[in-house]
């Protein structure tokens, strides 16, 4: 269950992080500093909208933003450009490459 500041909490922990001042995530996200100050201060939940565009900021997802496992937070560049493609991909597509790669793992 979650407490009424595990969001606040999250944030801070994240921007931690990522070595990241409440004034660059402001930068990042359009929300102004006040907004992040009062909301921070408050340890308010925030609308759904203004915690995508504070997920945005952070370069994360919302899944990734309630993840209990910080290690998938960083990706890098290779898997980035993967996931990138594989989005892309049609169902078939996907399913095709899911194929492949399990046949290459069996060598």
């Amino acid at each position: 269950m979650l407490d009424e500041k595990y969001i606040t909490n999250r944030i801070r922990e994240l921007c931690d992080k990522k070595r990241m001042s409440m004034y660059a995530l402001s930068n990042k996200t359009g929300i102004s500093q006040s907004s992040l100050s009062n909301l921070m201060k408050r340890g308010s939940t925030p609308t759904f909208y203004t915690l995508d565009k504070i997920c945005d900021g952070l370069g994360i997802t919302l899944s990734q933003f309630f993840s209990e496992d910080m290690g998938k937070l960083e990706l890098s560049s290779e898997q980035k450009r993967v996931l990138e493609t594989w989005e892309s991909l049609s169902d078939k597509e996907k399913a095709a490459v899911e194929i492949y790669v399990r046949g290459m793992k069996l060598k």
